[in-house]
């Protein structure tokens, strides 16, 4: 298995990496772009409130290479489905894409996505011709209707959006990808490596960091250590994980070896 024969298809198109990054928090824009090298990711999310769309000069998107990265604007900061909606036309108006990462957080103390704001938008959107991925609170049943309206992924939060905490809703996140047909990206708290591969050893499709490597002391490192991370994991769900056991089990065997049988 080699990361061209396990590609990440969402809306039909395929990425080879399985780390989406974001782009805020970063000390600078030039480090925030060595750092997405580092990470080997194909998809960048960028909020749209910190880019002009109409500006040709002075933006984030002019450190991002777009022949090299998929740009998905983000509806960060929307507050209702209105709101969201909004950004993400203005989005596609400005030349930036036809693809938005849904967010739509309006209480700015806990960031968690709004459920019914998050399907109203996800349904206008997907009827307008965007490819929808919505960031989302770890419910199946929200998961369920989301993908029937359309969306091309699903992203619950593994914990609040930028707390570190890694995954603290695994059992909800384990019930989503049972039933998705859709890939499943694990977005919101990841804040170490190790909490990268082990949403993708119990089977998520990706993972979404941006806190975690922007904040880093070497954010370049740091992303180099999430890309590891993801394809250990994935690599590890590939090869099956051993099953957890009650007892102690020898590996090696007890009888026949000392007594040269």
């Amino acid at each position: 298995m080699n990361e061209f024969s396990d590609p990440l298809i969402i809306a039909g198109r395929r990425f080879r990496s399985r780390l989406l990054v974001g782009t805020g928090k970063f000390p600078s824009p030039e480090l925030m772009a060595k750092a997405a090298a580092a990470s080997g990711t194909e998809i960048i999310t960028v909020a749209l409130r910190r880019v002009d769309a109409g500006a040709a000069q002075g933006n984030i998107l002019d450190h991002l290479d777009p022949e090299r990265y998929l740009i998905l604007p983000n509806t960060s900061g929307a507050r209702d489905a209105e709101e969201a909606v909004r950004l993400a036309r203005l989005a596609k108006a400005g030349g930036i894409s036809d693809w938005v990462k849904l967010e739509v957080t309006p209480h700015p103390a806990h960031l968690l996505p709004d459920t019914v704001e998050t399907l109203k938008a996800t349904e206008i959107l997907v009827k307008e011709g965007f490819v929808v991925l919505p960031y989302m609170q770890p419910d199946p049943i929200l998961a369920r209707q989301l993908e029937e309206a359309g969306a091309a992924t699903v992203m619950p939060l593994g914990s609040p959006i930028g707390t570190n905490r890694g995954i603290q809703t695994r059992d909800a996140i384990l019930m989503i990808i049972a039933e998705a047909s859709v890939p499943v990206v694990v977005d919101a708290g990841l804040g170490a490596p190790s909490h990268a591969a082990d949403a993708m050893e119990f089977g998520a499709g990706a993972v979404l960091v941006n806190t975690a490597i922007a904040t880093a002391e070497d954010p370049v490192a740091m992303a180099r250590a999430f890309r590891l991370g993801t394809e250990a994991g994935r690599m590890a769900y590939l090869a099956g994980t051993a099953r957890e056991k009650s007892n102690a089990e020898a590996s090696s065997p007890l009888t026949g070896f000392l007594g040269g049988q």
